[in-house]
């Protein structure tokens, strides 16, 4: 008897797992008859399909003539190039390799593919932007630059623009606006209904453009083709670079794309080489602070640590100081991960993971190239800890960088790495604790009314500054203190400032804290109270002194130093 009650399994599913499985099989077959042809042709064969192209490569040969010829290029690194083609025999491939030859002067090699892989390369070119035949140069030009920043002169118009230039035009419109505006990150997003370009200016992130979801796959192949990233690889992270030339800077442009819900995140940080001749009277030390440091660094050994969070300024710090130290007789060599600005007379070398080069390896090295001065990109390790105090207690200049809060933080975090306070106490020169805060726009500053809780809130921290610092306000100056906000204005986009400065506390070390580390009971709070009865202001409170000298506003220095 038929039971009407079982489960009616889909024939229509069925047939179409059948049918996938038997297409799978028939393109396996298909490929391993095109190998066996290869072997007995005496060439190599490729499946283009498990292989990432190359982006400088596919454009090496024009969309045309690779459809017509059945020839496609899928590799272009230093003086190699690989060409795949289904037509071994055609003499219009080996014009093409002759021709590839001849104008990049390059080695050609010729490989056998499916027209399945031919055809899955062809499709490569419709994600690839329409742009001149050099491949390996960035072709943004400090006249194009100039033109949008004319036609761009606030966010609206960057809005407009965006809607009516080609996608080539639309990435040298971003980079061009970014660089207007004093942006240091480009950010462009895919979301669900459309993409999202943000610029971070001052620390900010803030929206200036939507740009239409239909043209975000060539706006991300352009990006991918001038930063030399392979184009059909959306699943996982890459980072590249590329440089622009201006007439005046070099910007050294970083790219990093991530694949997201909606598509790939792509951020492009942007390096100015200008931004590397940062004074070191220009980052925002003043009184005490300016003297210490100033000080310090002009001592033959010993280690300064500068701490804070990520984007806090210690790298332009570190950058700063170097170029005090600067001059024909003394011998300065930095470790960094990555380099980020390129400084005259200081040789720089860069940390490489994959090759096993490390802070602590390159370190061990570097001591026995006979430096005067020491700069280490990050501390993050015991190692790379142990042979840069070993390097400061052997005559070398030690300047670096620690993730703590504060400046009193950065010793028990040393401890906790596991060094030795009879190495640490003596080594230890000073330390830096910094923020940057947002510089009120000069073109729209007023007076900021501030209420009586904060004003009470503010008088209690100012009173606390220690006498030894000389920075102590007279009565009759807290009594009539005056702070200033930005209103927004044209000049600064709206947003009520422009530009940076450090704050700063300057923690210098004197027998009290030697005789904390080397007792093993570190307290950070018992550091810093110690510090503080020496003279140091903290970053808060040469925070508020800002904001009475008008630099910055009581909302930007407690958001950030608090």
């Amino acid at each position: 008897m038929e039971n009407t009650n079982l489960p009616n399994i889909s024939s229509d599913k069925t047939s179409q797992d059948l049918s996938d499985k038997l297409g799978q099989l028939d393109a396996k077959g298909k490929e391993k008859d095109i190998e066996a042809k290869a072997e007995s042709l005496g060439m190599p064969y490729i499946d283009l399909h498990g292989f990432p192209v190359s982006i400088g490569a596919i454009a090496l040969i024009p969309e045309e003539t690779a459809k017509q010829d059945h020839v496609v290029c899928f590799f272009y690194s230093g003086k190699e190039v690989r060409v795949g083609t289904s037509e071994p025999m055609s003499p219009q491939v080996k014009l093409i390799s002759d021709e590839l030859k001849e104008k990049k002067h390059v080695n050609v090699k010729i490989y056998l593919i499916s027209d399945d892989s031919l055809n899955f390369a062809l499709e490569l070119y419709a994600k690839v932007p329409k742009y001149k035949e050099v491949v390996g140069t960035v072709e943004i030009t400090q006249s194009d630059v100039d033109n949008f920043q004319v036609e761009v002169g606030d966010f609206d118009d960057l809005q407009e623009k965006v809607n009516t230039v080609n996608i080539s035009e639309l990435v040298t419109l971003l980079i061009a606006s970014a660089l207007k505006t004093k942006s240091s990150d480009i950010h462009v997003e895919a979301e669900e209904k459309d993409v999202k370009v943000r610029f971070r200016i001052d620390g900010i992130l803030n929206t200036v453009a939507i740009i239409k979801l239909e043209n975000w796959p060539k706006i991300i192949s352009r990006i991918k083709l001038l930063a030399g990233l392979k184009i059909n690889v959306d699943k996982k992270p890459q980072d590249g670079r590329f440089t622009i030339d201006l007439t005046e800077d070099k910007v050294d442009v970083r790219v990093s794309t991530v694949p997201t819900s909606y598509g790939e995140s792509v951020v492009m940080r942007l390096l100015r080489s200008s931004a590397a001749g940062l004074e070191f009277s220009d980052i925002g030390l003043r009184g005490k602070s300016f003297v210490d440091l100033k000080h310090e660094i002009q001592r033959p050994n010993g280690m300064i640590i500068s701490t804070g969070p990520t984007g806090s300024g210690k790298t332009t710090t570190l950058y700063a100081i170097l170029n005090k130290l600067n001059k024909p007789e003394t011998k300065i060599i930095s470790l960094e991960d990555p380099i980020e600005y390129r400084l005259e007379g200081i040789n720089q070398s860069q940390i490489d993971h994959s090759k096993d080069y490390t802070f602590a390896k390159g370190l061990k090295s570097i001591v026995r190239q006979d430096p005067d001065v020491i700069m280490v990109g990050e501390i993050r390790d015991l190692e790379t800890a142990d042979v840069s105090l070993n390097a400061a207690l052997t005559g070398h200049l030690v300047i670096s960088t620690i993730h703590t809060n504060s400046a009193s933080g950065a010793i028990p975090r040393f401890l906790a790495m596991g060094v030795k306070p009879f190495l640490l106490s003596p080594a230890l020169n000073a330390v830096i604790g910094q923020r940057l805060v947002r510089k009120i726009c000069e073109s729209c500053k007023v007076e900021d009314p501030i209420d009586n809780d904060a004003m009470t809130k503010i008088l209690n921290i100012l009173n606390k500054i220690p006498i030894k610092s000389a920075e102590r306000l007279e009565e009759e100056v807290l009594s009539n203190l005056k702070f200033y906000k930005g209103k927004g204005c044209s000049k600064c986009h709206n947003l009520g400032y422009s530009g940076r400065i450090g704050i700063f506390e300057i923690m210098t070390m004197n027998p009290e804290i030697e005789k904390v580390i080397l007792s093993e009971k570190v307290s950070e709070f018992e550091i810093q109270e110690i510090a503080i009865n020496n003279g140091m202001v903290t970053m808060v409170q040469d925070g508020l002194l800002k904001a009475i000298d008008g630099l910055t506003s009581v909302e930007e220095v407690f958001k950030v130093a608090e």
